[in-house]
């Protein structure tokens, strides 16, 4: 058993480690199409928003982005590639969060907001668990898995998109944009290859936080200075 996780958690590393190559070699392709062809202009789109939580509550900021975006996000994005009840189940609650986040007013303090979605997300886990058979999961399970590359490919796609909201209030696209969004496809393509191989959820969201730690650290002098 301890064999088996050591060679997930190699995996694991073998996978962020080819993500990051990957990165590296988008950045430097898109700075030759830069220099060369197109003469991009990246400075008209911004992520104020994002800056702006860092600066004022970096300990928010930590939170969002190291736990629960990647709690969230792969709860939505990857737990129906080729899924257990539990990853079902995940889905399930991180749809009902999403809509609790809209819900609930932004007035009050973050960690009260973020205690009460997640205290009624693991209520409703328990309920799910109670109401609904195994038999069910195990049924739409089956299904799935036969359809999981329609799921894993086009999935980092819409992952990349929905990150578009990070720079605009209201979803456009143009080159620019889809440049400076198309890393979190390759994101999106290797936390599903991640929940693929190693067969469970826990290892696209260690992967999104690992990912999403080395941004945050690159962004600490923004918020210290």
């Amino acid at each position: 058993m301890a064999y088996d996780k050591w060679s997930k958690v190699k995996n694991l590393l073998r996978n962020f480690t080819l993500m990051i190559a990957c990165y590296f070699l988008f950045f430097i392709v898109l700075r030759i199409l830069d220099v060369f062809i197109f003469d991009l202009d990246f400075n008209k789109y911004e992520q104020i928003e994002i800056f702006e939580t860092l600066k004022e509550s970096p300990w928010k900021f930590v939170f969002l982005a190291v736990i629960a975006a990647p709690v969230l996000e792969e709860s939505i994005f990857r737990s129906l590639v080729k899924p257990s009840s539990r990853s079902l189940k995940l889905f399930l609650c991180a749809i009902l969060y999403t809509i609790g986040a809209l819900l609930i007013p932004e007035e009050g303090h973050w960690t009260l907001r973020y205690s009460l979605l997640f205290g009624t997300i693991l209520l409703f886990y328990y309920a799910l668990d109670q109401l609904i058979s195994k038999d069910f999961y195990d049924k739409v399970c089956e299904k799935l898995h036969k359809y999981y590359l329609m799921i894993w490919i086009p999935g980092s796609v819409i992952f990349g998109f929905v990150h578009i909201f990070n720079y605009v209030d209201t979803f456009q696209i143009d080159l620019v944009l889809f440049m400076m969004i198309f890393p979190r496809i390759i994101a999106g393509f290797f936390f599903g290859k991640i929940k693929l191989e190693n067969k469970s959820m826990v290892w696209p969201i260690l992967m999104h936080s690992m990912n999403n730690s080395i941004v945050l650290i690159f962004l600490l002098p923004y918020a210290l200075s």
